[in-house]
């Protein structure tokens, strides 16, 4: 096994560990930024005041369509999606891509979880909200399949990054409206996870990489 991960195909292309890079470096500085922003502050400003009252609450049909994106985002769901991909690529012999599968997915989540406390911020003056792990979570694995794309298609620098951001950014604001529209989390909080997921994930691909050499 451990032949077949040394011999498998990078998690991270090329092309992209240096672009990724300066996303990831911009990304801390927003999740820090808006963290230090929010801290111990649950009050409803800036983005969020004018955001919030055209999304949260929202009524069936969308309703049941937000439900659907967050219970991807609950341990049965993330479980069957991390377990899915990662299985995946265990098939295709992707077996570095498998390990940051779980492992990015796992940091990620992990790093919001910590971050929680450590920022203290509360939705309804009860339940700790940035950054958000459901979008974290979500972007996360967007991440890791944009990835396989590019290597397998074998992308050039530029369509590889707007590859790579794309399916982050309709992954984060799929999961990031679901959140917000079920009063789960404020806009802001979204766009923490959102960010989190881009330091985290490349990281944790470069890292595997390294490793595996």
């Amino acid at each position: 096994m451990r032949a077949g991960v040394r011999s498998a195909p990078v998690a991270l292309p090329g092309v992209l560990r240096l672009p990724l890079l300066v996303v990831a470096l911009l990304a801390a500085v927003v999740v820090v930024v808006v963290g230090v922003l929010h801290f111990d502050d649950s009050s409803l400003t800036g983005l969020d005041a004018a955001l919030l009252p055209s999304i949260d609450g929202v009524e069936p049909p969308w309703r049941y369509l937000a439900l659907i994106f967050d219970f991807g985002g609950e341990p049965i769901g993330s479980t069957a999606l991390v377990a899915g991909i990662t299985l995946a690529c265990v098939a295709a012999r992707r077996y570095r891509t498998a390990l940051v599968t779980v492992v990015g997915v796992l940091v990620t989540v992990g790093v919001t979880t910590v971050l929680k406390p450590v920022v203290g911020r509360k939705i309804h003056e009860e339940f700790l909200s940035y950054p958000s792990g459901h979008t974290a979570l979500a972007t996360a694995l967007a991440l890791v399949l944009a990835f396989l794309l590019v290597d397998k298609l074998t992308l050039r620098r530029l369509p590889a990054v707007l590859v790579v951001l794309g399916f982050a950014l309709v992954a984060g604001l799929a999961m990031g409206w679901a959140e917000v529209a079920l009063g789960a989390h404020y806009p802001t909080d979204a766009i923490g996870g959102f960010c989190t997921a881009l330091v985290v994930v490349p990281a944790a691909a470069w890292l595997v990489d390294r490793l595996s050499v």
